[in-house]
């Protein structure tokens, strides 16, 4: 219940806000493409496989042409798309921001939309949402590689992510140490089981269209983007997905299903794979209802003894994304990453 009321939580403040531009000085800017993303085509709910990216270039990358930079990924949370995300961060602005302040290093930035009918995709594999987990960490990572002056090694990018971004941040970089050498967490949801008492699990079950579900409330649209994620069923359309409660009965491998994806349950399985990470970053504020599961996971990191960072700060779900994206993401990834 405390993921899915900080997932509405993250949404009620989806609204889109102009990108600020620097004053005074060499600034950077925010590119707006498109990226096409094998890994998507083919979804069974039709999310396009043609995905809006920005991307932050840094102020000397016209001029520096023979310079190559870092590469961080930053992932939205459940609603807001990659635009409305990088309003709230305050992408362009915060980014100039915190180079003029000396607090972070020129860098490039990365914020890729990965918006489903639903409102989001959980950055999982599902033949009705889309992969979007191959879409992240194979066709995106490869495009960026490919059309910017990046550094393409594993010792020079990095992975972060908010809410559902942070969730998204802790599957990848779990399964893909390979590809990041640090990744910093921001108050992730989705990270305990989950029961059929859970908030909007009861209204979901009652969806059966299309239309139903886009005039479903917050908490309902959750669980269907849950179900598509986790619990895809390509034979049982027009939703495309099966759902932990059926007829009021509870199916208990649906909802194992949903379970095997939630990173307090599979981590330890990977605890080689967070080994090999050089720097890990996890912080979330001290009024979100998420912070219990925030802790947990540190307290399995320490268990392992994995290095990492964990803080808290006086702050709720949303309320000072901005401002922690812009003293604690860049820095972080400055002090962590390899420069040229």
């Amino acid at each position: 219940m405390k993921a899915i009321a900080s997932l509405a939580a993250s949404a009620a403040l989806a609204v889109a806000l102009p990108l600020c531009a620097q004053s005074g000085g060499p600034a950077g800017k925010v590119e707006r493409i498109k990226v096409h993303s094998p890994a998507i085509e083919g979804n069974l709910q039709g999310n396009t496989a043609d995905r809006e990216v920005l991307v932050y270039l840094p102020p000397s990358y016209a001029s520096s042409r023979n310079r190559r930079y870092p590469v961080v990924y930053q992932l939205h949370g459940w609603l807001p798309g990659g635009e409305q995300w990088a309003g709230m961060i305050d992408f362009e602005a915060g980014s100039n921001r915190s180079l003029a302040s000396g607090n972070s290093k020129e860098m490039i930035v990365v914020v890729p939309d990965s918006l489903t009918i639903h409102g989001g995709s959980m950055y999982s594999t599902s033949v009705t949402s889309g992969d979007f987990e191959g879409f992240i960490a194979r066709d995106l990572v490869a495009y960026v590689d490919s059309h910017y002056r990046t550094l393409a090694k594993r010792e020079s990018r990095g992975l972060s992510g908010h809410s559902m971004g942070g969730y998204g941040t802790w599957r990848i970089a779990m399964k893909y140490p390979e590809l990041y050498s640090s990744f910093y967490a921001m108050s992730s949801c989705c990270l305990s089981p989950y029961s059929a008492e859970g908030g909007g699990m009861a209204e979901a079950a009652k969806v059966a269209t299309l239309e139903d579900a886009a005039k479903a409330q917050i908490f309902t649209r959750v669980q269907l983007t849950l179900a598509a994620a986790w619990s895809p069923n390509p034979a049982k359309p027009p939703l495309y997905f099966d759902f932990p409660i059926e007829n009021g009965e509870v199916k208990p491998l649906i909802m194992t299903k949903w379970n095997a994806n939630v990173p307090l349950a599979t981590i330890d399985q990977y605890v080689p794979n967070l080994r090999t990470f050089k720097a890990i970053g996890i912080e979330v504020g001290t009024q979100d209802g998420l912070i219990g599961d925030n802790k947990q996971i540190s307290d399995v990191l320490t268990s392992y003894g994995i290095d990492h960072a964990y803080e808290t700060y006086e702050g709720n779900h949303t309320n000072k994304v901005a401002e922690r994206y812009e003293t604690r993401v860049l820095p972080f990834f400055s002090r962590e990453l390899v420069f040229e």
